[in-house]
């Protein structure tokens, strides 16, 4: 990472607007952030093997109003679900009833960790990213909280700090064992671009995504998951596993980025076919993201897409972390010419497709997957047009 790669991010900052309802939580010593959700174009479950990731910054994200106080009470606020948490900074307990806090307290608990003095402070919140769709609202927060506690108590973090940060809190608070993608897209993002993650070194690359003609559209399948309780912590386990057994006759193996198929075929498949399977995967959609990328720097969108479709069948039938829903909505899409390509995206067992869709077929797609979706599964579809955009910054 170089200076102008991190500068680059924040070219737009000064073109985005202060929410109206935040507004009455502005004071003259107000620190306002904004950080984005995010999507992910290919490489889904590999961020915590080690392995590449394709996120972009999109347009919907979370906004937070802090204020500092002259005591050491933490007051916080949800503009969007009017709700409201206190504690204070030497007793900060985890929110039992409410899962919003949670975000903003382990980034506190995390700045204390470090040695960061902090101090009691409001904080409201609010935001646009749909909650339980995939596109990562809980690093959205941490890491607009983390860039507002950073500016407030001057502890001059950089960007990369914040991030490392941010997924800590996520691990360590909330109890969710995520990589280190939606906070490393959400602080990272740039304007007309995806990043090319590797989750092993942290080495990122830049590339071009103006898709002339061509949307991004995200279909809800209004199922809502919760990660910190369900399979996402299990395929982690499953991974690491795999890897166990590789290390036995391999050991210089570390992850799943070090092992090939080959390797994989002599150590685990005749030892767990489900965990062979499990880690099949993530192989097969490293590879799948490299030749992605070689399509975009090509220019080839169709190519692009077809690998979009390879990663959503991997993801459902080997990964199995897809669910009837998600499974409905790319299968309606994929004899749709208009549509280039499909997928599950995000954790998974709810959440959005992300269809990459010729710009004037966009709105008879959703009218049209709507009633067959609500026909077949008795669900509302939700849609979205995301537009990539820049990340974290101050407002």
């Amino acid at each position: 990472m170089n200076k102008q790669q991190e500068q680059s991010s924040d070219l737009r900052a000064g073109s985005y607007r202060i929410p109206d309802n935040l507004r009455a939580y502005i004071q003259p010593e107000t620190v306002i952030t904004r950080s984005p959700g995010r999507i992910n174009l290919i490489g889904e479950h590999t961020d915590y093997n080690n392995g590449f990731v394709l996120p972009a910054a999109i347009d919907k994200a979370a906004y937070v109003a802090m204020t500092p106080r002259a005591d050491q009470e933490i007051h916080l606020y949800s503009v969007d679900m009017e709700e409201r948490y206190h504690c204070t900074t030497d007793n900060i307990n985890a929110s039992a009833d409410m899962s919003w806090p949670n975000y903003i307290l382990g980034v506190v608990q995390q700045f204390l960790l470090a040695g960061i003095a902090v101090g009691g402070f409001d904080a409201a919140l609010t935001g646009d990213i749909p909650i339980g769709a995939g596109l990562s609202s809980s690093a959205a927060v941490e890491c607009a909280v983390a860039f507002a506690l950073n500016k407030l108590y001057v502890a001059n973090l950089d960007k990369l700090s914040i991030v490392k940060l941010a997924q800590r809190a996520e691990n360590q608070f909330v109890g969710v064992q995520c990589g280190i993608m939606d906070q490393f897209a959400s602080v990272f993002g740039k304007y007309n671009h995806v990043i090319k993650l590797d989750c092993r070194s942290l080495a990122y690359e830049y590339e071009p995504f103006n898709m002339d003609g061509i949307k991004v559209l995200l279909l809800d399948t209004n199922v809502k998951h919760s990660l910190g309780s369900t399979e996402y912590n299990v395929r982690r386990i499953q991974c690491e596993t795999g890897v166990a057994l590789v290390q036995q006759r391999y050991g210089n193996v570390t992850s799943l980025r070090d092992v090939d198929l080959a390797m994989l075929d002599e150590c685990v498949k005749p030892a767990d076919e489900l965990v062979y399977r499990r880690c099949r995967y993530v192989i097969e959609e490293n590879n799948r993201l490299l030749n992605a990328c070689r399509d975009l720097e090509a220019g080839n969108l169709r190519a692009f897409g077809k690998r979009m479709y390879q990663s959503h069948e991997g993801l459902s039938t080997m990964y199995e972390v897809s669910c009837p829903e998600l499974d409905f909505l790319v299968d309606y899409v994929r004899d749709k010419p208009a549509v280039l390509g499909a997928r599950m995206m995000g954790g998974g067992f709810g959440g959005c497709t992300i269809n990459l869709v010729e710009e004037g077929a966009v709105d008879a797609l959703i009218a049209g997957a709507a009633a067959a979706y609500t026909a077949a599964k008795g669900k509302t579809l939700k849609a979205y047009v995301a537009r990539i955009e820049s990340g974290t910054c101050l407002l």
